[in-house]
């Protein structure tokens, strides 16, 4: 049995292996990692052999972080790359081109309707009725979109919100707010089952899903990076962040706002972003803070849609596709139970 993973920012993770009586066996690493000591590469094909083949991979990282001296040094991968490239070579995790990827980029839809999209998109992934997709968001009015745990008096300006036009909607994944104007904002959500990012961590699965887009934006002259655990940078400055919910249906959404054009001074009118929040930012303002993707490209936002969408069909396959009328109705019901009721915004009041 044969599992690579590619670690984000780092190196390929390669593993061979045979299971003899529902055991690993003949284990063996390989790869363009940096190990140090060299005789720790032996000490981990002898912590992984002998494992349970159902081991998950929590018991498998930590069988080889106990394997390793107290002076080894592994540069580009870790225990928990191991375990990962180990689940996928018995089959319990996968890669990305182990699915028929649908792309949809579509008509506009106001904000408490996009909460309600990705809710009904996520739960069909996960029950198998949809495939894993990939989803550009269209804006046709201003919002605010804040994390399912924030409270909505700490975080946004309610009088100013309502003078400028914006509606303030809670969506279903934890982090922060977001501040969204018609055709100053990239959003993308990934519909995709759990087994994409079996066995990574939290942190590891967000610079994971947000891989490929990192390449895209380095292909229009970006240096674009991640910058745990949900921020994707650039040296001018923040271009965008990310959320994650993990739902019990089997699937995973993951979805991410970038900075096309802010108008950084109403940003600071509508959200109330405090002196703590900023104090591990390097930054009194977070105006400044933010480095849109207009002022690094001087291209179009459909120009820059453009090369994401190129960049991921690519890399991984994508058809053309779009939200269904089922879907649509689900989701429109979901904005009338849940998304637009003054329960669910305020939960967290």
């Amino acid at each position: 049995m044969h599992g690579e993973y590619k670690v984000p920012g780092g190196k390929l993770v390669v593993v061979d292996l045979d299971v003899i009586d529902h055991r690993i066996a003949n284990f063996r690493l390989a790869g363009d990692f940096f190990l140090e000591p060299d005789d720790a590469l032996a000490l981990i094909n002898d912590a992984v052999n002998g494992l349970a083949e159902d081991s998950d991979a929590s018991t498998i990282s930590f069988a080889v972080q106990g394997a390793l001296p107290d002076d080894a040094m592994m540069l580009g991968f870790s225990p928990d790359a191991v375990a990962v490239a180990v689940r996928r070579s018995l089959a319990r995790a996968t890669s990305w081109t182990d699915y028929d990827w649908q792309l949809i980029h579509g008509a506009a839809y106001p904000p408490v309707l996009q909460m309600a999209i990705d809710q009904v998109l996520s739960e069909e992934v996960g029950a198998g009725r949809r495939k894993p997709t990939l989803r550009i968001w269209e804006w046709n009015e201003p919002g605010v979109v804040i994390g399912s745990f924030q409270s909505v008096k700490n975080e946004v300006d309610l009088d100013n919100a309502a003078k400028y036009g914006f509606q303030v909607v809670r969506r279903v994944s934890g982090g922060g707010a977001m501040f969204m104007e018609a055709g100053s904002v990239i959003t993308y959500s990934i519909y995709a089952p759990t087994d994409l990012v079996h066995g990574m961590t939290f942190a590891d699965s967000y610079a994971f899903l947000d891989e490929w887009v990192i390449t895209a934006l380095k292909s229009l002259g970006i240096d674009a990076s991640y910058q745990p655990l949900n921020d994707i940078t650039s040296p001018s400055g923040k271009i965008g962040g990310a959320a994650q919910k993990r739902l019990g249906t089997g699937a995973v959404l993951h979805h991410v706002t970038m900075s096309y054009d802010m108008d950084g001074d109403r940003m600071v009118e509508v959200l109330r972003i405090g002196r703590e929040k900023m104090s591990d930012k390097g930054t009194k303002s977070a105006n400044k803070r933010v480095d849109p993707l207009r002022s690094q490209t001087g291209l179009s936002r459909a120009e820059i849609i453009e090369r994401m969408e190129q960049t991921f069909t690519r890399l991984y396959g994508a058809t053309a596709d779009d939200v269904t009328a089922d879907e649509l109705a689900r989701a429109k019901q979901l904005v009338e139970e849940k998304f637009a009721t003054e329960d669910w915004l305020y939960r967290v009041p």
